[in-house]
């Protein structure tokens, strides 16, 4: 069924613009015009999609603050009281990672089937459909500046300063971690139009993507050294998720040597490296995934031609 919240959303933003007719062989450039002239009828689909979430809800947008918090409450209790894993401070080092992930997941997962779902503004209404995969990513960041400060408020509850040199590096991170969320999430939501079992088997690729991402264990303790182990360590870095999940803990967590509180003895917590290298990282993958983004948008033009016959 139709959302009769979003179609007023489209229809908002369409009256700020001449409306376009677009076609699957609009060249790149033009495509990029297209969405940015189109910039309201984003912002328009952004806060639907959140008022849409909370609609009925007593504490609407606070819950996005709430919930984060409570999961931060449990994994201390979980992982500091109930089953330590000897790693100080882990839940800061856990969740400095697990904000990330959850932005990625929540905009792929979302941005899946986001054609499929709104079929009758697509075959009803002109307007550039990437919009739709990017205004799930922009609701993702939204929920993932509200858990961020969930986290900066437990690093003062923790007295744990973050490293001040590295948070200069993370608006480029950030900024990585868009373009990649936009891409898959682009790509995704044109492929299930045509294969509606995506979204189903995206959601079981996700959980395993996710253990394959440095989230939940130590450095020492992931899958990078498996591979070094065979000298092709840097194919756990052709996951983009591990340099910025990475980036993120070495920021907000900082010890990259710490000594277990059970046993004393040293755990391996994050890379070494110096910030510098962390820097001339990002900025490599910032690159590499407006590359990709770009990329998207040409695949999405070729397979957006027959959305109204499939839909």
């Amino acid at each position: 069924m139709e959302d009769p919240t979003s179609a007023e959303a489209v229809h908002e933003g369409l009256a700020h613009a001449p409306v376009r007719v677009m076609s699957a062989r609009v060249k790149l450039g033009t495509r990029l015009v297209n969405l940015y002239s189109r910039r309201e009828l984003w912002r328009n689909l952004v806060i639907s999609d959140i008022r849409i979430k909370y609609k009925g809800s007593a504490l609407g947008l606070l819950w996005s603050m709430l919930n984060p918090a409570f999961t931060l409450g449990i994994y201390y209790l979980v992982f500091s009281v109930v089953l330590k894993n000897g790693y100080p401070n882990y839940v800061i080092f856990l969740f400095s990672g697990l904000i990330v992930w959850n932005m990625f997941q929540n905009s792929v997962f979302s941005a899946t089937g986001v054609i499929v779902d709104r079929a009758g503004l697509v075959k009803k209404v002109s307007f550039p459909r990437e919009i739709l995969p990017l205004a799930n990513v922009g609701s993702a960041i939204i929920y993932f500046l509200i858990q961020l400060v969930v986290l900066i408020i437990f690093l003062f509850v923790f007295h744990h300063a973050p490293e001040w040199n590295m948070l200069a590096i993370l608006p480029i991170t950030f900024a990585s971690l868009y373009l990649f969320a936009a891409a898959v999430s682009v790509v995704m939501s044109a492929i299930t139009v045509y294969m509606r079992d995506m979204k189903h088997l995206m959601e079981v690729l996700l959980q395993l993507w996710f253990w394959m991402s440095p989230v939940v264990y130590s450095y020492e303790n992931s899958l990078s050294v498996q591979l070094a182990a065979h000298h092709i360590k840097m194919l756990y870095f052709l996951n983009p998720m591990a340099l910025i999940v990475l980036t993120f803990q070495r920021t907000f967590y900082v010890n990259t040597l710490v000594h277990s509180t059970i046993d004393g003895h040293a755990i391996k917590m994050l890379p070494t490296w110096q910030p510098s290298s962390f820097l001339y990282l990002n900025l490599a993958m910032l690159v590499i995934m407006g590359s990709l983004f770009l990329i998207s948008l040409v695949i999405f033009g070729r397979l957006e031609g027959n959305f109204e016959s499939e839909l």
